[in-house]
């Protein structure tokens, strides 16, 4: 795609409606960010999440979207800690939440777990520039590669990941000229988010191009396309106001019964009370043939 000028869209998501959505509406690649971490759990930044929120939000995934390509976070701390862990971290996502690749954060620094990995036969896509992960080491959420020095070391970084097998690399928040540069000096697709137009495709979040979420904060690189968050506040406040005044149920939301049904279920009418009755005044009788002891 990539040669071709086929720029790749990808989108995240979190569950079943989500994955299924986004792959009805022909997105290229779905990921599973710990980015669920800010949008789904309520997180102020992605390190609180685990392997479990992972594996558990990506089986998810990938029952909605079963002919989508389905990358997967590993999340803080849950690689460059050993090779052993490494490898086994990532299993378990492939494993038990049935993503196809796994993303990393980190440059050359991680470039040896991106080769182990990839060796060990699992896709690697890596992810330079802001990393969400280490959030605190760079001071916060602040856009990268402004600095020669800075710019050369992204450089450095997206070509270490490609010569260690990474088959794509996420460039968040870089400015455009970089990220140009950047994609133009590697093989490999570059997916850009925040990070301009010279991207071999892009990423956005789910709940940010949806406005999902309350309060919605405007981000200068991301495009909405629906107030869903709006829509969803003003359905349930209206469906409150029904219950409150009355107006729901109405007579299309019950179910109605036959009068046999009516009477079976609260012991049947008068009229059968009386029939029972007869009845067991008649069985007291001496029948024919019978003799009483």
């Amino acid at each position: 795609m990539k040669q071709d000028r086929n720029a790749i869209s990808v989108l995240t998501a979190y569950d079943y409606p989500s994955a299924k959505l986004a792959e009805e509406a022909g997105i290229d690649v779905i990921l599973v960010g710990d980015s669920l971490g800010n949008v789904v759990l309520g997180y102020d930044t992605t390190i609180p999440v685990t392997i479990d929120d992972i594996v558990y939000h990506t089986r998810a995934v990938a029952r909605g979207a079963q002919h989508t390509f389905i990358v997967a976070d590993m999340p803080f701390m849950t690689y460059g800690i050993g090779r052993e862990s490494t490898l086994r971290n990532a299993a378990k996502i492939m494993q038990e939440g049935g993503a196809q690749a796994v993303k990393l954060e980190g440059g050359a620094d991680i470039a040896s777990d991106v080769a182990a990995l990839v060796k060990a036969g699992i896709p690697v896509m890596g992810h330079i520039g802001l990393t969400p992960q280490s959030v605190h080491q760079l001071g916060g959420y602040k856009v990268q590669g402004k600095l020669d020095k800075d710019a050369e070391r992204l450089i450095n970084d997206a070509k270490a990941l490609e010569e260690a097998g990474a088959f794509s690399i996420v460039l968040e928040l870089v400015t455009e000229p970089l990220a140009t540069l950047i994609s133009d000096a590697i093989t490999i697709p570059v997916i850009g988010i925040g990070a301009g137009r010279g991207c071999d495709g892009q990423v956005l979040v789910y709940h940010d191009i949806l406005q999902y979420s309350s309060p919605y904060f405007e981000k200068k690189f991301v495009k909405s396309y629906a107030d869903i968050g709006t829509t969803i506040r003003n359905a349930i406040q209206s469906y409150v106001e029904d219950v409150k005044t009355g107006a729901f149920p109405e007579e299309e939301h019950v179910f109605a019964a036959q009068p046999a049904a009516v009477q079976s279920l609260y012991g049947g009418s008068e009229q059968s009370g009386n029939d029972k009755e007869t009845k067991t005044q008649d069985s007291s009788k001496p029948q024919k043939g019978v003799q009483l002891t």
